[in-house]
């Protein structure tokens, strides 16, 4: 029996690609110079996508092969994949939560205490000798016992606010609604009255078009001059523009950020600003969460092709 075929829209690790490749005829879309004429060579047999999170399928591309059944998601975040096309075409979605969770929250609250503490220009001023002519580095703010807001209280949300309780912090959070489990946290309905609140504001909630900038202007001023924003989830829920404005003019005390609209072309202004702590996208960048992922991806597929029930179904 022939292996069915997948396109792989962007690359996976070797580990993930040497399993898809004994299982699939997998037909690697990032590699082809036209990518127009390469899905037009094999869309007559493609029955597969697998994609990552920021890189999704669009409308155009599902609706360019006939055969699509099933699309993959390396990653929690699925608003990149146009849901209401593969509805449409009766294409089952699915992605991979809960295996990043934790890697997730984890960075989020390292970027607070690296970003609060002056970390990176620490070691700077160590390695340039400025310890030795200038004497002690500039004093920074404790993260310990200080307010916390968290914009999302799902799965990566939750995770960051138990962590969070390890540093005596005064946290609140806002979602569609109070949540049973929050435990100890504070609900706050408005995201402007949160961020108003709190002395760290982490972004943790999912991206969709209802969620698009309620980082807004009006969440950011509230923020203030001593306030910093984390963001863990994705960059269309920060309204980027305002967010680099307020940085520029210090009516925002600083920010942390590991994802960014148009990345990895990020916009030029953040890397001139002293203010804000930029990461790769690497939230879920540990050794063990990319296996697993990779694994439920394959583990998806593998229940699709068997006619077995999906283990992550988004639809």
């Amino acid at each position: 029996m022939s292996k069915p075929d997948i396109l792989l829209i962007g690359p996976y690790p070797e580990w993930d690609l040497v399993e898809l490749e004994a299982q699939y005829n997998v037909l690697k879309l990032y590699d082809a110079s036209d990518r127009n004429a390469f899905v037009s060579e094999h869309a007559a047999e493609i029955r597969a996508i697998a994609t990552r999170g920021e890189l999704g399928a669009s409308a155009d591309l599902i609706a360019a092969l006939p055969k699509l059944e099933v699309i993959s998601v390396y990653g929690v975040g699925y608003d990149a994949v146009n849901l209401d096309a593969a509805r449409a075409r009766g294409i089952r979605v699915t992605n991979t939560p809960d295996v990043l969770t934790n890697d997730v929250a984890d960075l989020g609250v390292a970027m607070m205490l690296v970003q609060s503490r002056g970390m990176i220009g620490a070691e700077t001023w160590v390695r340039d000798g400025s310890w030795g002519t200038k004497g002690l580095y500039p004093l920074k703010r404790r993260v310990w016992g200080r307010k916390a807001g968290v914009l999302g209280l799902g799965r990566i949300g939750f995770e960051v606010a138990k962590r969070l309780k390890g540093f005596d912090m005064d946290i609140a959070y806002n979602d569609v609604s109070e949540k049973p489990y929050a435990e100890g946290m504070t609900f706050i309905a408005d995201p402007v009255e949160l961020a108003r609140r709190s002395d760290f504001l982490f972004v943790t909630l999912a991206a969709s078009a209802a969620t698009r900038h309620i980082v807004s202007k009006e969440v950011i001023e509230a923020l203030g001059p001593e306030g910093m924003l984390i963001n863990i989830s994705r960059a269309s829920n920060i309204d980027e523009d305002a967010l680099l404005a307020a940085l520029e003019a210090k009516t925002i005390g600083s920010a942390a950020l590991d994802v960014f609209e148009g990345e990895p072309q990020l916009n030029p202004r953040f890397l001139a600003l002293d203010n804000v702590l930029v990461q790769p996208h690497h939230a879920s960048g540990t050794i063990e969460t990319r296996k697993a992922m990779g694994k439920l991806v394959r583990d998806n597929l593998a229940a699709h092709f068997a006619g077995a029930a999906l283990p992550t179904p988004v639809i």
